[in-house]
């Protein structure tokens, strides 16, 4: 598989504006990509992705999106990465989740699916435990967008850094 059009970004810590730009510059790569309503969907979990970086960590972010393979309307699969600078793990959070994010070798949280685990792979037991009701009432108003992309991408994942760590989701231009 051969990499062809891309992008890269860095955006300043809380320069919320960076999403916004980020999306237009997606949406300049996605303009003949993909089967109805998937780079719409590209779009909304950057948008996750970069805000929650930008966010939640004291750091600024850099944000890469990649098309791989046949190019095409309905052809090759998108990769996009947006790197923060913080060493913490985003988990899924919210109503009805309890997929937490599962932890492989060396630490490093992996694809975030059912299903999708490896052997070996780790649970925090007590956070699937039943919610405190502080935690409730944060995830009332934040904290979905990893559900999003989690519901949405064919893949995603968390790579560990030396400094920080990069938040993937990858798709294809067809739903599989």
């Amino acid at each position: 598989m051969h990499s062809g059009p891309r992008f890269e970004r860095r955006l300043r810590r809380r320069d919320l504006t960076g999403v916004r730009e980020a999306r237009a510059e997606l949406r300049r790569l996605l303009a003949h990509w993909g089967a109805p309503g998937r780079a719409e969907t590209a779009e909304l979990l950057t948008s996750e992705l970069v805000t929650n970086a930008l966010v939640h960590t004291d750091g600024g972010a850099v944000v890469k999106a990649v098309l791989t393979g046949a190019f095409g309307p309905a052809r090759g699969r998108l990769r996009v990465e947006v790197r923060d600078f913080v060493a913490g793990h985003p988990a899924l959070r919210g109503p009805g989740t309890d997929i937490g994010p599962v932890v492989g070798p060396g630490g490093a949280v992996e694809d975030g699916r059912p299903g999708s685990r490896g052997r070996g792979a780790v649970r925090d037991a007590a956070r699937d435990a039943v919610p405190d009701v502080n935690d409730i009432e944060k995830a009332a108003t934040s904290g979905r967008g990893l559900l999003l992309v989690h519901a949405l991408a064919d893949g995603w994942g968390v790579r560990a850094h030396g400094v920080g760590k990069s938040v993937w989701f990858e798709l294809a231009a067809q739903e599989p």
